[in-house]
């Protein structure tokens, strides 16, 4: 790989972060209908995807469980209950015939992290929380991409994700626990947010292996070319699917999900 081939994504990849950047902190600064309503858009774009790669054709029925699914995370969260987000899982349980076993595997798993940030949104103090989770799934994916193109060595997972290598995997962790050094006093949390930040770095990077072992086994390089230097949207929040699961899963058993009605 030469030096210029490296980099040759990186424009198209800053462009169209800062875009998302833009869009989405607006967002989630405005939290309410503003933030279910992209939530909502995100989540059906990705089960469209899913399906999308898993069948390849037809094109109608990714579309239509994907408009599905995220109609059902409006409903979801308009409605305070988690029991909507079946409809779409259970559709495509159905009518998802090739690689039917990864839909049934992942598709939940897409659903419960989209729902996770809506709930984490909705939490005490629930912007600043939410800020931080999304800046550990950046600072991972962005000291990743940079230590692996300027310190290379050994690979992570080469069978499944052939660019990523451990020398990216551990600055992300280590950006991680930085990171958390700066929100312990915006917080009051302890010193233990540094592990923790550090193993929801780790669920981010399993969200992106994840997401690369599918990829893989339905012969893709990406899970659709939505936005510009990164491919589809899964490409894109893989990493914060997987750091959202392992945050909601911690706040069910610290008891700090906010009540249902």
């Amino acid at each position: 790989m030469t030096a210029s081939s490296k980099w040759e994504d990186l424009k198209a990849r800053t462009l169209s972060s800062l875009l998302m950047v833009a869009v989405g902190s607006v967002e989630i600064w405005l939290g309410g209908p503003w933030f279910i309503g992209l939530i909502s858009v995100v989540c059906g774009l990705m089960i469209w995807e899913l399906v999308r790669m898993l069948m390849r054709e037809p094109m109608l029925l990714a579309r239509a469980i994907g408009v599905v699914a995220g109609l059902s995370m409006l409903a979801a969260a308009l409605m305070g209950v988690a029991w909507p987000l079946i409809l779409p899982l259970a559709l495509g349980a159905v009518l998802v015939r090739q690689n039917r076993w990864i839909f049934v595997l992942y598709g939940p798993v897409v659903m419960l992290a989209a729902y996770g940030l809506i709930v984490l949104r909705d939490a005490p103090e629930g912007l600043i929380w939410l800020i931080w989770l999304v800046l550990v799934v950046v600072v991972t994916d962005v000291l990743g991409y940079f230590a692996g193109r300027m310190i290379g060595g050994p690979k992570f997972w080469p069978a499944i994700s052939p660019k990523k290598t451990w020398s990216g995997t551990v600055a992300g962790w280590i950006g991680a626990g930085a990171l958390a050094l700066v929100f312990i006093p915006i917080t009051g949390a302890g010193l233990g947010l540094v592990a923790v930040s550090m193993i929801a770095s780790f669920a981010s990077q399993m969200g992106d292996i994840a997401e690369s072992a599918i990829k893989r086994r339905s012969g893709v390089k990406d899970s659709s070319s939505l936005i510009p230097g990164h491919g589809g949207v899964l490409d894109r929040f893989d990493g914060l699917i997987g750091a959202s699961v392992l945050v909601l899963l911690i706040m069910a058993l610290a008891g700090l999900l906010p009540a249902q009605p």
